[in-house]
């Protein structure tokens, strides 16, 4: 049965709705804790692994899990092949042009992308199925509540991580590359590590979101619909603090759902959703550019 709409359900679905900008979040503040560049490809690792996992379950048959391992492969070996053809070579070069190069790559592989699947619009079968669950006034699925499940295990991974010597060499790579090798720390090891973990939670958000009941997906859809808000969520928590990530990319979510609730539904505001985003990018760089945890914007 649907469920009975309440003050709470935009809030709720605000909540699930962000955890999947809140995984996006976690990819740009880790590439940019590690090389200091945003990386505008960052949705394209979660469409790349899309329409693999789609190929090998829908065209080869494959068995779903197989598919859905086989997707995140492929949107892993895209985020370091990116790391070896783009990044490594203007790892010396001005900020300003690897971030040009990211935008490049992204444009590249929606391109690829259109040639080889056609801009059409498809459905991608979730990870667990299961009835609605009427939860704060919201029917939600149980791949949404997957999904902040997975935003939560990973927090706690990341927190892991980043205790180990691998986890302070990537912050070290962040502050000082030159000091790094001087240490004897393989840069090009860390790069590679930082280049395929976010392309991992790249992929893992991408094959979540398209799975979702009533969701569907197209080349690029990744970037047109969650870039944005991730990257507000990702300034919003702070560029170089993670667990800022998580929570900005909830709290944009949040305010999205707000936005579209009061602005869109109530009002008849057009887009408001994305107006509310805009916004709230906007009013975070001009009060408290740092972040809620960050140091630096």
């Amino acid at each position: 049965m649907p469920a009975e709409p309440s003050g709470l359900t935009p809030l709720t679905l605000g909540l699930f709705q962000g955890s999947v900008y809140g995984l996006l979040a976690v990819g740009l503040v880790l590439i940019y804790k590690g090389v200091r560049v945003f990386n505008f490809a960052q949705g394209e690792f979660g469409t790349v692994a899309t329409f693999v996992a789609f190929g090998l379950f829908q065209g080869l048959g494959l068995p779903y899990g197989v598919a859905f391992i086989g997707g995140l492969v492929a949107a892993v070996l895209v985020g370091l092949m990116m790391e070896r053809l783009v990044i490594r070579p203007l790892f010396d070069a001005p900020r300003i042009t690897m971030l040009v190069a990211t935008v490049g790559f992204a444009l590249f592989i929606i391109a690829v992308t259109v040639i080889v699947a056609k801009p059409e619009t498809r459905a991608f079968a979730p990870l667990i199925e299961g009835d609605l669950i009427v939860f704060f006034g919201a029917a939600i699925t149980p791949q949404q509540f997957l999904i902040v499940g997975v935003l939560a295990a990973l927090a706690v991974v990341l927190a892991l991580f980043f205790r180990t010597n691998l986890g302070l060499a990537v912050l070290a790579l962040s502050q000082d590359p030159l000091a790094t090798r001087i240490m004897g720390i393989s840069v090009v090891n860390i790069s590679r590590l930082i280049w395929a973990f976010a392309a991992l939670v790249g992929g893992l958000a991408g094959l979540l979101l398209a799975g979702v009941p009533g969701n569907s997906f197209s080349p690029g859809f990744m970037t047109s619909i969650a870039i944005v808000p991730a990257f507000t969520g990702a300034v919003l928590g702070g560029m170089t603090s993670l667990p800022g990530a998580f929570i900005g990319g909830v709290l944009v979510g949040i305010g999205q759902a707000l936005g579209s609730f009061y602005l869109g539904d109530r009002m008849g505001v057009p887009g408001a959703g994305e107006l509310t985003v805009f916004g709230l990018l906007l009013l975070v760089l001009l009060i408290r550019p740092q972040g809620l945890l960050g140091t630096e914007a």
